[in-house]
């Protein structure tokens, strides 16, 4: 059994496939909660600080999660949607962290399908956890986007930096690549040793940076400096079309 928060069409904004038509699917929780990004909601009473995607993050909201409990159905559903379409979009399935299912018996089966059916899968991931690829290999056939958290997360370098789940994914998995969000402040500082530390021996793996914020005007603030850090250190730049064009609309 795994938690589903939504599942939509959309276009993919962000990272190497930017621009893709993409089905999205957003599984519940995460090992990680950022509250350095400083997003701002609000539960009961209490205000608290997150990511953009708090509401599939904070468990004080898993009672609008759907239980997945049976693969089959969700896959069928699924291609349904995909025959109305008239054609088969890319899968991206994110989070929270996904990963955390990936030993999941539903969830791998979920995988397997869509590896069978030849969609292409990417995965948007913190990279934290490290995958059995021998024991799971369905997720060689998938694509990583690994989106490490840096400091400006909040979160200590030993918690949401895993070397060896790195290594592991990118050896493994048939495509993967280096995805950070970063904010101005972090680009005039020490964004680019944190991104070295990371990427260091992975010379042919692409890196996308994208500005930090979870509405058009954060974004605004942050991606002048971002464009031109990317190249003064030949770095792919992402903008995030989602927050661009739909700001802070969910589900898009």
């Amino acid at each position: 059994m795994f938690y589903l928060v939504e599942q939509f069409l959309s276009i993919q904004g962000e990272g190497r496939y930017a621009g893709s038509p993409s089905y999205f699917l957003r599984t519940g929780g995460c090992n990680l909660s950022c509250a350095g990004f400083g997003t701002e909601y609000r539960v009961g009473a209490l205000n608290r600080l997150g990511c953009d995607t708090y509401f599939a993050v904070d468990r004080d909201f898993s009672g609008g999660w759907l239980r997945v409990t049976d693969a089959n159905s969700l896959i069928s559903n699924m291609e349904s949607r995909f025959e109305r379409l008239g054609y088969i979009p890319d899968v991206v399935i994110t989070g929270g962290e996904p990963l955390l299912y990936h030993s999941d018996e539903v969830f791998y089966r979920v995988i397997e399908l869509l590896v069978e059916r030849g969609i292409s899968i990417t995965f948007e991931t913190n990279g934290t956890i490290e995958i059995d690829f021998d024991r799971y290999p369905a997720y060689r056939d998938a694509i990583f986007a690994l989106s490490i958290k840096l400091s400006n997360s909040g979160e200590p370098f030993r918690k949401r930096v895993n070397l060896k789940a790195i290594e592991r994914i990118v050896s493994s998995a048939k495509e993967s690549f280096f995805k950070f969000t970063i904010p101005k402040e972090l680009v005039d500082t020490t964004a680019l040793e944190e991104i070295e530390t990371v990427t260091y021996g992975y010379e042919n793996q692409q890196i996308y940076c994208m500005p930090l914020g979870e509405s058009r005007i954060a974004i605004e603030h942050n991606d002048k400096n971002l464009f031109n850090f990317c190249i003064e250190n030949g770095f792919n730049y992402s903008d995030r079309l989602h927050i661009r064009i739909f700001d802070t609309t969910q589900g898009v």
